[in-house]
């Protein structure tokens, strides 16, 4: 579960965003600026952040806050599943990313799997749609909804690109080093369970 702290800091940057975007009154909007960066203050306090970061990505939105969608594609070739080792960290992910405006849940996924494993696939059917806070690490500093897609693998091979740096297939035993905040363990093995059950409903938080 998610840390205290950080639930309190979120649920504050959440009230101070609504109350600055849809308040009128200038003394209202100073409380509310103040609470901000309470939330800020809370977030350097506890994490290596540091205050300029946790402000470029915690206060850089308005209006009324909602959580992100992170789209992950389950990809599988001879019982063995796709992964792309991610440049920023060298740890391993299924292929996905947040998903952008104008959009389906399926063509964010078709995208993500071109971009980052230069494959072509068909999205057949959601796996699960998670709570991020409640199965991922470290701590993060939006609200996070992470959706899990079953996806027919097509043709294609791997090219270079800025996001990845290479992709491979992967038994469940022989799982390479994962980047914890986009997929655990766990979520692998789900994806796994759910390919080996396709009348398995979906998973949700």
């Amino acid at each position: 579960m998610e840390e205290k702290w950080l639930n309190w800091a979120k649920r504050l940057q959440s009230i101070a965003q609504a109350g600055l975007t849809y308040s009128k009154d200038k003394y209202d909007l100073e409380r509310f600026q103040q609470i901000r960066d309470l939330s800020v203050e809370i977030l350097n306090e506890y994490t290596e952040a540091g205050s300029e970061k946790i402000r470029d990505l915690f206060c850089n939105e308005t209006g009324y806050q909602t959580p992100k969608v992170d789209v992950r594609s389950a990809i599988f070739k001879d019982n063995k599943i796709l992964l792309v080792k991610e440049s920023i960290d060298g740890l391993w992910s299924l292929p996905g990313g947040w998903a952008e405006m104008n959009l389906s849940i399926k063509e964010n996924a078709v995208k993500e799997a071109k971009e980052e494993a230069g494959v072509n696939i068909v999205p057949l059917r959601l796996i699960a749609v998670q709570d991020r806070s409640r199965h991922n690490k470290p701590p993060f500093p939006y609200g996070c909804y992470k959706v899990f897609v079953l996806c027919e693998l097509i043709d294609g091979e791997f090219q270079s690109n800025i996001e990845t740096e290479e992709s491979g297939f992967f038994s469940l035993e022989s799982l390479p080093p994962l980047s914890r905040g986009r997929n655990t363990e766990k979520q692998i093995e789900m994806c796994f369970d759910s390919l080996k059950s396709p009348h398995q409903e979906v998973l949700f938080d």
